[in-house]
């Protein structure tokens, strides 16, 4: 009996190479509903293939791809739109798992609608928990869904615990031996750029990632290790610690995708080659494996491992994170936000390379904190924070 997938983001890197895995594997998995913003020819291609029951996407969108599948006689699709839409194919009674690949706050309320639906959740959305972390983890445990962590290094870190350590009760401190997280970061693009080569780096630089394949937004998040800071606050949420049980290690190879140290003096570490069709596959069947078309690493070829702090001067947005995440409450929402907007301004070349920290910056010293008590004040608050960045990226224009 098939497993029915719906996909949050399927024109999107991560939505690519959850198909790529599907297809290897069309006795165990069908596709049974997708969502896209944009790219809508891409969009009725996979219509075209995997013939899904629903498609999401913006109402602005939806008469031109109706239109589009029209011509590729492609019936029996049924188009939804906008938010309600992506809720109601993450909550669908017929939808056993879900992939949360929407980049961004955008993501935050189907993730958290097909977490409350009791669903298997393959995370990549990491934004999702960063926005709302304790209350997406209590609502996966009152309705007994399993969120798994799609991010390469989220999921190494969870395949080198305990296979009960997320069943276990904690209270920010390591449990079952663990004595701390080392996650890994491979430096972005920049990792040994000046302060004064930073000033003037282009998003085409910025976009243009080392090791991995990525969409823009996540690319300049690399670049500016602001990834990393979000990857931090995520971490602390999956796993029930608290932020100073997180060390952020610089290995630019990006072979080893992150560690657990215990107290016995042993670093468990999970390694390959860097491609996300990896920790895709293992969330999808879990705590099975099958296989995909990704070649084991061989030893002899990266016969190199390098490691080093990271330089919080030129990449002032990993402490900024930990800082949000020390606040708790709404900071790490605010911290989203604003990073959001600057990263947006910056890719449309409003401001520079440096200034998407600075804005991040202005953002949590203006916005006030407080207890991230429901979503509505989260998203409320979200709003906010996006408009105190726009009011400091259009001072920074003029």
């Amino acid at each position: 009996m098939t497993q029915s997938v719906c996909i949050l983001g399927v024109t999107g890197s991560i939505g690519r190479s959850t198909l790529k895995i599907l297809e290897q594997h069309p006795e165990k998995y069908s596709v049974f509903a997708i969502a896209a913003y944009s790219r809508i020819q891409e969009l009725v291609e996979i219509c075209k293939q995997y013939h899904p029951r629903y498609v999401v996407v913006p109402s602005a969108r939806a008469d031109e791809l109706a239109q589009l599948l029209k011509a590729q006689n492609i019936q029996d699709i049924e188009i939804l739109t906008d938010q309600a839409g992506l809720i109601a194919v993450a909550e669908h009674p017929d939808v056993d798992v879900v992939m949360a690949a929407i980049v961004g706050a955008a993501g935050l309320l189907p993730t958290l609608a097909a977490v409350r639906a009791g669903k298997r959740v393959l995370l990549a959305n990491k934004e999702a928990l960063v926005m709302s972390g304790d209350i997406m983890m209590q609502a996966a445990k009152d309705h007994g869904a399993l969120l798994l962590p799609v991010d390469s290094e989220h999921n190494a870190i969870f395949q080198c615990l305990p296979e009960d350590y997320l069943q276990i009760e904690k209270k920010g401190e390591p449990e079952s031996g663990v004595a701390q997280i080392l996650l890994t970061a491979s430096g972005g693009p920049f990792l040994n750029y000046s302060m004064e080569q930073l000033k003037t780096v282009t998003p085409v630089q910025a976009c243009q990632h080392p090791n991995w394949s990525m969409g823009q937004k996540i690319s300049v998040d690399s670049a500016t290790l602001m990834n990393k800071g979000l990857e931090l606050i995520e971490a602390c949420h999956l796993f029930s610690i608290k932020e100073h049980f997180v060390t952020v290690v610089v290995h630019p190879q990006s072979i080893i995708h992150s560690m657990v140290q215990y107290v016995d003096g042993s670093t468990l570490a999970q390694m390959g080659n860097p491609d996300m069709c990896t920790p895709i596959a293992h969330a999808l069947a879990w705590p099975e494996r099958i296989h995909t078309h990704v070649p084991p690493l061989n030893p002899f070829i990266h016969s190199r491992l390098d490691f080093q702090e990271p330089d919080l001067i030129r990449f002032p947005a990993l402490k900024l994170a930990r800082q949000a995440m020390q606040a708790g409450g709404l900071a790490p929402a605010i911290l989203n936000a604003a990073n959001e907007m600057a990263v947006a301004a910056f890719l449309q070349d409003k401001v520079s390379f440096l200034e998407i920290s600075q804005i991040v910056e202005h953002s949590l010293n203006q916005v006030q904190n407080g207890p991230a008590e429901s979503i509505e004040l989260i998203l409320q608050t979200d709003r906010l924070a996006r408009q105190v960045a726009s009011q400091r990226i259009m001072q920074l224009e003029s």
